[in-house]
Parts: C-alpha cells; structure tokens; sequence
C-alpha cells in the first residue's frame, strides 16, 4: 500500500462512515469522524441484527493478486451492479455514489481490493431520492452463510461468504471493526438502514463477509 493510500485508510478508519442515501433532491453525504464504537462494545446493534464469529464456517482461502472489482453480485438479493471507483471527498471523508437513476456500487479505493488481505468496502444507496429504489436496498435482507461475488477487473472471482448483518445507529458506526486491520481477505458492503427521516436514514446496515474462493 503506498503512503497515500495508507493516510486515506487511516483517515477512513478513524471516521464513522455516514453513507448518504438520497433521502431528498441532490442530498450531501455526510460523515462524522467524531463518531465512535460505543463504550459497550456492541457497535449499536440493534434487535434483529444477526452476528456470528468472523472465523465461523469459513474456511482459509490464499489472498489474491491485486485487481480492482468491476462487478458486484449478490444472488439472495438480486444485486447485479458495475462497481465505480470512489475516493475521498474534499472534506476528507469517505465519498458515496452519486444519486442517479442508473445506481451503481462503489468501492473505496484506499481500501484492499477484493481477494486481497484486509477489509475491501464497497458503498451503495438504499434509496436514491426521487428516482426511487438503491442498489443495496435489500441490504439487510442478506443471511450469514449467503454469497457475495466480486468479479475483478483481471477476470477472476473473488466469492465472500458473509459472516455477520448488522444493524448499527450511525452515531455509534464500529469503524475499528468495519475498517481495522484484518489477517485474511475479507469484505463489508454498507448501506443506510433504519428509520428515515427528512434528511436521510438513523442507521447503517453492514454486512462482514470472508473470502471462500476465487475462480478464473
């Protein structure tokens, strides 16, 4: 990892990430890198989230050679979306897709690619303003045990097996768990979840998941 991107996933992992959701016309992300992982520990769970070790029922898979994903499916979902790339804003936080009627998932560049060690984010809007439903807008619909591809931009597969949903209120995002360093390739997908209000959405909803297994 260069030294910028190694300050750019710093700088995000100190963050709570706020992913914007297209609550309204032309509505800002937001992010506040004041908000931290409650002292509880629990990361805001809330009831009806499910969780399981991020070690349970996966099995060790060598991380892959680096390649930038270019498509994201999720089969239990029907997510089947381009991946864009996304860096940073002006203001240093993590940038989101745009609002459009053609949504795609993002995925953050100062964060390992797919297949690679470590935690690989890739960002999508549960609702897009006035053109209606988002790409991730099942989100929290997905199981432990379901499957996730990211097909990359060398021609292999990278296949995730997620470990953990979770429902988290965006004041208390767990940013040491979604972007702390990880000793296998692993992947979060997040979205905004919860109520919603007239700016946006309370929550965000993250799914974990490890790599099960890469094919050509």
């Amino acid at each position: 990892m260069t030294s910028l991107s190694r300050r750019a996933f710093v700088t995000a992992s100190a963050a709570a990430l706020l992913t914007g959701c297209g609550g309204g016309h032309g509505t800002a992300p937001t992010t506040n890198s004041a908000a931290k992982q409650g002292s509880s520990g629990q990361g805001g769970s809330q009831p009806g989230s499910q969780t399981s070790s991020a070690r349970t029922g996966t099995k060790a898979v060598h991380a892959l050679a680096r390649s930038v994903p270019v498509t994201l499916r999720v089969p239990a979902i029907g997510v089947d979306t381009p991946v864009m790339q996304l860096g940073l804003a002006a203001d240093g936080t993590v940038q989101v897709p745009p609002i459009t009627a053609h949504d795609r998932a993002g995925w953050y560049r100062y964060s390992p690619t797919p297949g690679r060690t470590g935690p690989s984010v890739i960002l999508g809007h549960v609702t897009v303003g006035a053109y209606g439903d988002g790409v991730f807008r099942h989100l929290a619909l997905l199981r432990v045990g379901e499957r996730i591809d990211a097909v990359l931009e060398n021609g292999t597969t990278a296949t995730f097996t997620v470990t953990a949903v979770r429902t988290v209120a965006k004041a208390d995002f767990p940013s040491d768990e979604v972007y702390g360093n990880v000793d296998r390739p692993e992947l979060r997908l997040i979205t905004c979840g919860g109520t919603r209000t007239g700016t946006g959405y309370l929550d965000n909803v993250i799914v974990f998941a490890a790599l099960t297994s890469a094919s050509p």
